[in-house]
């Protein structure tokens, strides 16, 4: 790979990273304050796991986007699956403020059965123009998938 791209790469990374982070703005100051005295359903990982896992996720988002954005902003395809990567990274980062931020557990779900889908949308379309891009947002839908299932035990239980 030319110096160039890995660059590039790296930059598509950082933004992604940073982008990302903007939940913890919200997630940060309300977990020993508001959080932690949640009752929360089995499987629930320890609090030390999601900062690693997030930080792991958000650099193969931001791989998988140097990929398709490699193969043409032009092209009306790229175009339309930038798109819906940008919405779903949007909703990622609102379901901090609304869960967290909001301390609504109950709106968190509803944004993150939207971020689920648009996941999927992402995935798809990502698969379409690119193989690996799409399949390296794989463990991304399934940690959601996992979180979706904490936030739905979280509503009933509290």
């Amino acid at each position: 790979m030319k110096y160039k791209n890995i660059a590039q790469l790296f930059l598509f990374i950082f933004l992604v990273e940073i982008i990302g982070s903007l939940g913890t703005l919200a997630t940060t100051p309300n977990i020993p304050l508001w959080y932690n005295y949640l009752v929360k359903p089995p499987l629930n990982p320890p609090n030390w796991v999601f900062g690693p896992v997030w930080t792991t996720l958000f650099a193969l988002m931001g791989t998988s986007l140097f990929i398709i954005w490699k193969k043409g902003i032009k092209k009306k395809v790229v175009k339309k699956a930038l798109t819906v990567f940008t919405i779903q990274l949007g909703i990622n980062v609102l379901w901090s403020f609304l869960f967290f931020g909001l301390k609504s557990p109950y709106l968190g779900l509803i944004c993150i059965g939207a971020l689920w889908i648009f996941i999927i949308l992402t995935i798809r379309d990502f698969i379409h123009i690119h193989k690996i891009a799409g399949i390296l947002l794989i463990p991304y839908l399934l940690w959601v998938s996992l979180a979706m299932y904490l936030n739905a035990g979280i509503v009933l239980l509290n």
